[in-house]
């Protein structure tokens, strides 16, 4: 006669014991060595996701129409955008603000979110 196929789980080998102690474990997080690049994401999204082909120094810019009118045109421009123009330069404004967070100048802050309402302007979206 055959014998029944044991299951699975008498086949693992039998956990050992606690013992109560903690044994000093080196977390893999800790230990390794954070890469330079992990450290300006946003760079990174910028240059090598489907982001605009900005002009250098657009957010720095003092006019806000000349911040929206370099949006526009890097927006209609680009062949690396997924989504329309004017979706594409709004967002890339947004995120820049985002990402520059508490260390922007308020007078900068402002500038940028009069370049947002000049650039549903220019694109006819009032």
């Amino acid at each position: 006669m055959a014998q029944p196929r044991k299951s699975t789980a008498s086949r693992r080998p039998a956990r050992q014991k606690s013992t109560g102690r903690k044994t000093a474990r080196k977390s893999a997080s800790k230990t390794r060595e954070a890469k330079p690049s992990s450290k300006r994401w946003s760079q990174r999204v910028t240059k090598h996701s489907d982001a605009l082909d900005l002009k250098r120094g657009v957010f720095t810019l003092r006019d806000p129409k000349r911040i929206a009118a370099s949006l526009k045109r890097s927006a209609e421009h680009s062949s690396r955008r997924k989504a329309g123009a004017y979706r594409s330069a709004l967002s890339m404004l947004t995120f820049y603000i985002n990402r520059a967070g508490k260390t922007l100048p308020k007078t900068q802050r402002m500038r940028l979110n009069q370049a947002k309402v000049e650039l549903k302007r220019q694109f006819g979206r009032d």
